[in-house]
């Protein structure tokens, strides 16, 4: 695991180390505010892959019979050895007398923060909330996402063209980012499904589900039926993230 040469966290950034993670610390509040949402990302899944830079938009909302003041200088996200990130300062806009949403983004970029594959997982968002009148609350977990190895996936569906009823061999490969390496490698031993989508109409039908080898490949066989899509889904999981191939169109004379 490489990490950062300081142990300072700098406040809208990444950084990996074992005193920077909040994890001695406990809950604290005085008053009736509340933490009643916190989105991050907007689906709490956030998918960082080999390069280029990802803005990761964190939301809390909160409630108190006095109103929201503000949040604390940041909110902090923490996760699997060692993970950490502090966004920049919250901007709280006002929902009604009682609540409002403090929004805040950090800006992760695998080139430069020294991730570790090991920080996929679920992580968690630390918030601190003032309210008017000086209740407060703060939650180490005020909410949790998922975050994720981003994912690539290939599929290609022979002969083309084929004749009704003769045999397809659809083949593919299930990749993700390695975040040490900065490279995408095969993601061994997952189910993957094959789905089927017949010429002029919408969505996609499971046709069976197939288990990448060591390495992500995937290799099936179907049997022609008429004009269509195949591709295969993969639907992830905490700390890999969902994907679809291209789908591959087949002629069927």
């Amino acid at each position: 695991m490489r990490i950062r040469a300081s142990v300072a966290v700098v406040s809208g950034a990444l950084a990996l180390s074992a005193l920077a993670v909040p994890a001695a610390q406990a809950d604290a509040a005085d008053g009736n505010v509340k933490i009643t949402k916190v989105v991050v990302d907007g689906d709490n899944k956030v998918q960082i892959g080999t390069s280029g830079a990802v803005t990761v938009k964190v939301s809390v909302t909160a409630t108190d019979n006095s109103g929201i003041k503000g949040a604390a200088d940041e909110f902090a996200l923490y996760g699997p050895d060692h993970g950490f990130a502090t966004t920049g300062k919250p901007t709280c806009t006002k929902v009604n007398a009682t609540t409002s949403t403090c929004t805040a983004s950090v800006k992760i970029d695998p080139r430069t923060d020294y991730l570790s594959n090991k920080s996929a997982g679920t992580w968690y968002v630390d918030a601190w909330i003032d309210a008017k009148d000086g209740d407060y609350v703060w939650k180490q977990k005020a909410g949790s996402f998922s975050f994720q190895r981003a994912a690539k996936l290939t599929a290609n569906a022979t002969p083309e063209p084929v004749k009704k009823g003769k045999t397809i061999t659809v083949t593919g490969a299930l990749t993700r980012a390695d975040w040490e390496s900065l490279k995408y490698g095969g993601y061994g031993a997952q189910s993957v499904k094959l789905q089927y989508s017949k010429k002029s109409t919408t969505g996609y039908t499971t046709v069976k589900t197939v288990k990448a080898d060591s390495k992500g490949n995937l290799k099936t066989t179907v049997k022609a039926s008429a004009d269509g899509y195949y591709r295969f889904s993969y639907a992830g999981n905490s700390g890999t993230a969902a994907v679809n191939s291209v789908a591959d169109f087949i002629d069927v004379k």
